[in-house]
């Protein structure tokens, strides 16, 4: 059950709730979507209405970063661990291999998908790769993207298109999918899996720093997501949270 995060409806789950929810969606006939919110997406969720209604229609949405958990002291909702996508994912890939599904990438720039996959099915023997494509493509080109997907037989689809764009193209076209059971929207994951971006040390990613060691590695893109992006969260929760009282 989704609990009132402010004003964006978000799942306050354990790792092992995702894990027995996802083996709830892949024995279902219908696709599902798992999204995750971090402070940029609740800034982007509250300008853009279509964005916002994706993520409220979204079967698992998941809090993402040290933002939200900071901010859950504002509010009523308690979440019980840091369930951001650049962990959980790989480990969903795992289970999704001990289950015997199958995997298609979608997202980043030529090439990257399919070095994730290479390295995914390195990572872990079992894991099966239905396909992978780019993520530049055109509106045009989304039939043919669609039709490959279900060609395929994936089980999952990871989508690395970035925010808001994955989401929206999740919740327009998720109908048409007729063998994906769980689509899961993960931003930069396909650059992570790949090797394309770096990972910060173990410390900081336990310390809730990884944004840290992304703001520097790419200052001139990161800023005005991690600085004023932060600034602007945090306006929206204080303002919310006095609105709420």
């Amino acid at each position: 059950m989704k609990k009132t995060f402010f004003n964006v409806q978000i799942h306050a789950f354990t790792r092992e709730d995702v894990f027995n929810k996802c083996d709830t969606f892949l024995q279902n006939k219908r696709p599902h979507t798992l999204y995750f919110l971090n402070a940029h997406c609740f800034n982007i969720a509250q300008k853009n209405p279509h964005y916002y209604k994706a993520l409220e229609e979204a079967d698992l949405l998941l809090n993402d970063g040290i933002g939200l958990k900071i901010a859950s002291y504002f509010s009523k909702v308690r979440f019980k661990e840091n369930l951001n996508g650049t962990d959980l994912i790989p480990q969903i890939l795992t289970f999704a291999a001990q289950k015997g599904k199958s995997i298609y990438f979608l997202g980043s720039k030529p090439g990257i998908a399919e070095k994730a996959a290479q390295v995914a099915r390195e990572k872990t023997k079992q894991l099966k790769i239905a396909g992978f494509s780019s993520g530049y493509f055109n509106k045009s080109d989304e039939p043919k993207i669609i039709e490959s997907i279900n060609t395929s037989g994936a089980d999952i689809l990871v989508l690395g298109m970035g925010v808001p764009r994955q989401e929206l193209w999740a919740h327009e076209n998720k109908k048409q999918f007729t063998n994906v059971k769980l689509i899961i929207a993960g931003g930069a994951i396909l650059d992570f899996i790949s090797g394309e971006v770096s990972r910060a040390p173990k410390w900081m990613r336990k310390a809730g720093m990884e944004w840290i060691y992304r703001l520097l590695l790419e200052p001139k893109r990161m800023w005005k997501r991690y600085v004023a992006g932060n600034f602007i969260f945090f306006y929206h929760v204080l303002a919310l949270a006095l609105k709420q009282r």
